[in-house]
């Protein structure tokens, strides 16, 4: 079976879990959703009262916590040691914490280099974050960056966490994102940026659907047939 890595790449609320995971589906590959991973990092730092701005702390505490995915379960669930995180990660005051915890380099190193091994260990893979195709993957079959404005972006998180059964405060969402924004983008290691090479995507004015659709059909212009469903 040959590899093939797809990147998905953006801002914080512009679909890129939901649209990696169908997207991931539809080719037969797996799904690795690395903002998960990060937002376990903030998890553990609320939970165990980690300044989240110590990476070398933040870097231990998940080594120490065991953080790793159940790929059995789909989309794979984010643990740590035995217990599911997956929802836990997505309440707001993790949304609040996990940029700084994300800009810490010790912590990235760790995380980076588990992406990488999970690669090794699952070379067909739809990745997405804010750094997969700039600095984890940039060797990567095709590689996305999924845009969208902001107030766009922060009502599309209100709808996902009322779905999920969650509070919502849409004020401090949007506060949350362009925060989450500023400091993705001005951070010295690993910063959100358009990946040299990247297909852009205003999702803006598209349905989940849409994107998926547009997306699936850029990796089969990219990407021979025979690499897919497999």
């Amino acid at each position: 079976m040959t590899g093939v890595i797809i990147t998905i790449d953006g801002p914080a609320g512009t679909g890129k879990s939901s649209v990696a995971h169908l997207l991931a589906g539809r080719l037969g590959l797996d799904f690795l959703d690395t903002g998960a991973m990060y937002r376990a990092a903030a998890l553990i730092a609320i939970e165990q009262g980690i300044d989240p701005g110590d990476g070398k702390a933040l870097a231990a505490a998940v080594h120490a916590e065991r953080l790793h995915f159940d790929w059995v379960a789909d989309p794979p669930a984010i643990l740590l040691g035995d217990r599911d995180v997956s929802l836990p990660v997505r309440g707001q005051d993790v949304a609040g914490t996990v940029s700084t915890v994300a800009a810490q380099p010790e912590l990235r190193a760790v995380l980076v280099q588990q992406q990488r091994r999970i690669a090794e260990a699952h070379p067909r893979l739809v990745s997405e974050g804010r750094d997969q195709g700039s600095v984890v993957f940039p060797e990567a079959s095709v590689r996305f960056f999924l845009d969208a404005d902001a107030d766009v972006r922060a009502l599309r998180r209100v709808n996902q966490l009322v779905e999920a059964g969650l509070p919502a405060d849409r004020d401090r969402i949007a506060r949350d994102i362009r925060e989450r924004d500023r400091i993705d983008s001005t951070r010295s290691d690993g910063p959100l940026v358009h990946p040299t090479g990247a297909i852009v995507i205003d999702t803006g004015q598209l349905t989940r659907e849409q994107v998926v659709e547009e997306l699936e059909r850029l990796c089969r212009a990219h990407v021979p047939a025979a690499r897919f469903d497999q």
